[in-house]
């Protein structure tokens, strides 16, 4: 192939995401006034109440989905991100032959989806190196689509392990407003109260007393305690309090929900570094894991979360949330192939079934669409 020329590649991905600078001390132990916080963290009245969602069910009940109906979901999920990519990729290959004219606009359709600079590239290069100036169907390329995502995917799809040998596991939630922590707490205390792990919560979105009261409905529903403290209390005092506790009371998982904030702002940011500060004074090796949720469909914004709060929160494992349909699902494999990062679980709806282990050939499937699998 020819050298190609900038344009959309340059737009895309010329411009990269500024360093972020160290905080100094002094101001990273300052936790930001009330009022900056609620201008940054208005109410998420978007997060739909678990209590409406669906009637309350018991952990013990749960059981696993069955493959068939989870693909199906799945699927659905990703339905825009699959359809778009089916329809870009049809209108392009009006010819029989693959030439260089329809692999450039192949790549730039790829990158269009979110899949990433570096994955489009090998994509095309597979193309053109098997097929090019053959006869070739879009089936065959969506086969190709699949298999080339689900090799970028495989390495990062890891289970989480939780070390609840030594003691207890402290899993810090991290993510930007509106992101799903909380729901994606209540579903992942479900599935660990119905293996026989005893779980403590802790609200430490103290800024919002809506997020305090959906994390206890969900501490409610899985039978497991639930860590306050007033309204516009300090979040990091909490944490030290929940781990304290959690502790004496011989939990074997203590989950720390925080508050929403962009990662853009450095003194939102500098108070969740305070915050691991903390809990370290009480567990030098805590938290144990710190999962950042990622909005599905947030699109290009995921990668600058996840390189921001990887530096700033030191990131172990990613959620990927609201896989409903509306979703730019592509973009976990670019966050894949530039961060490795685990995914652990992705989420396609509100109910505690909707959170499954993250598997990377359902996921290419998905992305791929139907008739590239059969």
């Amino acid at each position: 192939m020819t050298e190609k020329k900038p344009g959309l590649f340059g737009r895309l991905f010329g411009k990269k995401e500024a360093p972020v600078e160290d905080v100094l001390p002094q101001v990273a132990d300052t936790a930001p006034a009330k009022d900056q916080r609620e201008a940054e963290t208005p109410a998420d009245t978007s997060v739909e109440d678990p209590v409406a969602a669906e009637p309350i069910v018991a952990p013990a009940t749960l059981e696993p989905e069955p493959k068939k109906g989870w693909l199906h979901r799945l699927s659905s999920g990703l339905k825009k991100s699959s359809d778009q990519l089916t329809d870009n990729i049809g209108a392009i290959f009006t010819k029989k032959k693959l030439d260089a004219e329809t692999l450039e606009q192949l790549e730039d359709v790829l990158i269009q989806a979110d899949l990433g600079l570096e994955t489009a590239i090998e994509i095309t290069q597979k193309l053109s190196k098997d097929r090019f100036d053959k006869e070739i169907s879009v089936d065959e390329i969506r086969s190709v689509l699949r298999d080339e995502v689900a090799k970028v995917l495989a390495p990062v799809a890891q289970p989480l392990v939780l070390n609840v040998q030594n003691g207890l596991h402290v899993i810090l939630m991290v993510g930007v407003n509106g992101s799903g922590k909380t729901t994606t707490i209540g579903k992942l205390t479900a599935k660990l109260t119905a293996e026989g792990k005893k779980v403590v919560l802790a609200a430490g979105d103290t800024f919002r007393a809506a997020a305090v009261e959906q994390l206890q409905v969900w501490g409610q529903r899985s039978g497991v305690e639930v860590i306050t403290r007033p309204t516009g209390a300090d979040a990091s005092g909490l944490a030290f309090d929940a781990v304290t506790e959690a502790k004496a009371q011989g939990a074997d998982v203590l989950i720390i929900d925080t508050a929403g904030r962009l990662q853009n702002r450095d003194e939102l940011m500098a108070e969740l570094e305070k915050i691991i500060r903390v809990i370290k004074k009480v567990d030098p090796s805590a938290p144990h894991s710190t999962l950042l949720t990622l909005d599905a469909t947030t699109g290009q914004n995921a990668l600058s979360q996840v390189e921001i709060f990887g530096k700033r929160a030191g990131v172990t494992g990613l959620v990927m949330t609201k896989l409903d349909g509306t979703a730019r699902g592509g973009i976990l494999v670019a966050i894949a192939k530039r961060f490795a990062l685990p995914v652990h679980f992705i989420g396609v709806g509100e109910t505690i079934g909707d959170l499954a282990p993250f598997e990377a050939q359902d996921f290419a499937e998905a992305i791929a669409g139907a008739s590239a699998v059969s």
